[in-house]
């Protein structure tokens, strides 16, 4: 399916801000005193990424050379840089985009499919798929494997089979899932040591997958817009640059945020708003029926394919009627599964819990070498500010809400926390969208999907 040829637009955001703004129980004139503050505040007073530069990541860089990256820096999202020769000298040239877990994981789920029409023939030049990633997806929707069928498939019959969740029932499979059962001890030898999939390189999944737009703002913008991007406009990162150099400056991500909010300790304004509970500021802005959860019994890949089909980057794990918290997983954790091959291992049966036991991260026996530390719990009269804290020391977007018995009644994220700050004055992102939109279809990118 030829994605740049999509609509782009930014999804409509207006929905969830009205909601949360009509269970916040701040004060309005205390939202628009701090609003008119964030507002004066310019991007460049906002402290420069950890190591003091930003991690850029080629365009011909493989994707499991791309997963290293973020895992050795410690990061979920990168830049990804133009390598073209004769490219465009400005920020619309230098770079494509941004690669992060999300489309990893749509990468993954795909390609399962292939992996196991390659296994299922031999190799994978023998089942076709050397005539393109997209056709060998339509090989498995439609129930063939060799490569005269992939020839004979068009792109909108591809985008058809693909965009319907790949349901005919003929062939190796019907989707990912399925898919896992023919996989084994040989996906790696399929996904990473066979073409095409060895060769993918992160310009191609950047450029077939579009989920977050890659318009910066300037050192001179306001905190203010980060703050609405990273928070009503749902973007985990808004990339900064300076006016009169195509580079990026800073990567201001939903974490550094917060973790800047903490370091407002001692000011009036924050010290009474942390000082509240949960509940004197409407949190969680997520009722218990809305919370997203999978079964510590569920296959792994199941949870990740959650994960992408919500939009979400993390699910707790629960088990019994109650749901009772033992775990969780997050986007991220897809990681795991490409630089552990001991994890494919068992991958027909492999679970959600054999995979938290596998890196130690379930709730009773995490130690302090764990791979996945526990998740970040709190009570439902929990401060604010303790809330903030476990957080920003976590390096999580998340906190389950919980009873006494361990059994989730609500999740607060980092757009939560950015939300119970700001509110958007009438019209105020209009022109910074406007724009966006503007530079996204110049580029010819497809639309915009958002976690």
């Amino acid at each position: 399916m030829d994605r740049s040829k999509e609509n782009v637009e930014f999804p409509s955001c207006d929905a969830y801000f009205e909601a949360i703004q009509s269970k916040k129980k701040l004060p309005l004139s205390l939202q628009e005193s701090l609003t008119a503050a964030f507002a004066q505040i310019p991007v460049a007073s906002f402290p420069e990424v950890p190591t003091g530069r930003v991690i850029e990541i080629p365009g011909d860089t493989s994707v499991l050379d791309a997963v290293r990256i973020l895992s050795i820096h410690n990061i979920r999202a990168a830049p990804v840089l133009n390598l073209e020769p004769g490219a465009p000298a400005d920020w619309q040239g230098r770079y494509l985009g941004v690669i992060d877990y999300s489309a990893i994981i749509l990468w993954v789920l795909e390609n399962a499919e292939l992996a196991s029409v390659a296994l299922s023939a031999g190799s994978a030049t023998a089942a076709g798929v050397g005539m393109g990633v997209v056709g060998a997806v339509g090989v498995v929707a439609l129930g063939a494997t060799g490569p005269a069928a992939v020839a004979g498939l068009t792109a909108a019959a591809v985008g058809a089979a693909v965009a319907g969740g790949l349901t005919a029932e003929k062939g190796v499979s019907k989707d990912g899932l399925a898919a896992a059962d023919h996989l084994g001890e040989d996906f790696y030898k399929v996904l990473l040591e066979q073409e095409p999939f060895k060769s993918t390189t992160v310009r191609s999944i950047v450029e077939s997958y579009h989920w977050s737009p890659f318009v910066p703002i300037t050192l001179d913008s306001s905190m203010l817009t980060v703050l609405l991007l990273l928070s009503k406009y749902r973007l985990r990162n808004v990339p900064v640059i300076d006016p009169d150099k195509p580079i990026i400056k800073n990567f201001i991500t939903q974490t550094g945020v917060v973790k800047g909010l903490q370091e407002c300790k001692g000011r009036d304004w924050f010290d009474y708003i942390s000082a509240l509970p949960l509940s004197d500021l409407g949190l969680p802005f997520m009722s218990i029926d809305e919370v997203i959860t999978v079964n510590s019994d569920d296959l792994i890949l199941e949870a990740f394919k959650c994960m992408k089909d919500k939009k979400i980057g993390g699910v707790p794990v629960v088990e019994g009627p109650k749901r009772k918290l033992v775990g969780s997983v997050s986007i991220r954790d897809i990681r795991f599964l490409l630089l552990r091959p001991d994890l494919f291992s068992n991958f027909r049966q492999l679970t959600v819990i054999e995979f938290m036991k596998t890196l130690g991260s379930t709730l009773p026996d995490s130690g302090n070498n764990c791979l996945v530390k526990p998740p970040p719990t709190c009570a439902p009269d929990a401060s604010l500010g303790s809330v903030i804290d476990s957080i920003a020391s976590r390096i999580t977007h998340r906190i389950y809400v919980v009873d006494d018995n361990l059994e989730v009644v609500g999740v607060v994220t980092l757009r939560d926390v950015i939300s119970c700050f700001i509110h958007e004055p009438p019209g105020y992102c209009d022109s910074y969208l406007a724009s966006a939109m503007e530079k996204l279809e110049g580029k010819g990118a497809g639309s915009v999907e958002k976690s």
